[in-house]
Parts: structure tokens; sequence; C-alpha cells
């Protein structure tokens, strides 16, 4: 406690310095200015270490790094980077790896590539129609339909579950890799 109140008797003398080399310098010269500015800032860190806000900042910088290199922070696994990281060690497909699926084979085109098979996305034709609402057999038009209107209703980005929507985007992959 010693040690504290030393430290801001110290920063008030230097902010009493800068006050006094402040005012001089407006009613004699300038450059005394320049001479006021250490003092201030000298002023202000011992204040900020002195009332425990410098230490108060380590600990929460501290406490932040570890919650995202144990990846529960804000740019952790729970981040849409950290989550597609994750995605990607486990072997799942991302929602960006879905969408690229059928690039190349031009619009609407299911692609030469047998990563959207319906053994990857783990459903049964049937299950994947029962999922976008429609019944086995629907032409490709409605199944493109329902799923644009289930993706509107699921998206995590419009207020929906990320597993429903997960369940919907792997229906669609069924169902367009058949």
């Amino acid at each position: 406690m010693d040690r504290d109140a030393l430290v801001f008797g110290l920063a008030a003398v230097f902010a009493g310095i800068t006050v006094v080399l402040t005012v001089l310098a407006f009613a004699r010269s300038l450059f005394l200015l320049f001479l006021a500015a250490p003092f201030a800032a000298s002023a202000y860190f011992m204040w900020y270490h002195a009332s425990g806000r410098l230490l108060a900042d380590a600990r929460r910088r501290q406490a932040s790094q570890r919650r995202t290199a144990a990846g529960d922070g804000p740019r952790g696994s729970q981040s849409r980077f950290g989550r597609e990281a994750r995605q990607r060690v486990s072997g799942e497909r991302t929602h960006a790896d879905a969408r690229g699926a059928g690039r190349g084979s031009g619009r609407g085109g299911r692609g030469g590539s047998s990563q959207g098979t319906a053994a990857s996305t783990g459903l049964s034709e049937a299950a994947a129609y029962r999922e976008l609402g429609l019944t086995p057999g629907a032409s490709e038009e409605d199944v493109k339909s329902a799923y644009r209107d289930r993706v509107k209703e699921t998206h995590p980005d419009s207020g929906g579950d990320e597993e429903s929507f997960k369940r919907v985007t792997r229906a669609y992959e069924t169902l367009q890799s058949e």
C-alpha cells in the first residue's frame, strides 16, 4: 500500500510540473510545451499503474489470450474460421466447400466429383426429401426451390439454428449427388 501511495504522490508532482510548464509555455515560450510533454506522460503512466488499471488490463489480456488459445475466445473455435478449421480437421465439409463442390460443371450441374455422394453425407434419399419437405421423386427445380426456402429459414445469420442448417445442406447435397 505504501508503494502505491508513493507512486500516486509522484504522479501528482509530475502532473503539477506539467501544469506549471504548460502555463509558462503560453506566457513565455511555446518551447516549454515540449518540456511539459514527458512530465505529462510520466504522470499518466504512474497514475495508471498506481490505480491498478495496468494490472487489471494485463490480466484481462492474458485471460483473453488463454481463451483464444483454448478455442473459447472471440477468435477461437466459435468464430466462422475456427469452425471451418475444426471441420477440416475432422473431415467434415464446410459450407464454403459445399458451395464450391459443383463449380466447373456449369450452373446447376452435378460435376464430376465423387465428394458429394450420399455415403459422405450420411443421409438416405428418402430422409433428404423429408428434410426438405418434399415427396420422393420431386423434380430438380422443386429440390432447388425447397432448399432455398429452407436455407432462408435455417441459416444462422438470419436467426436459424446451425445444426438444422447443416441438415438442410446435407439433404440438398445428397439429392444433388443422386
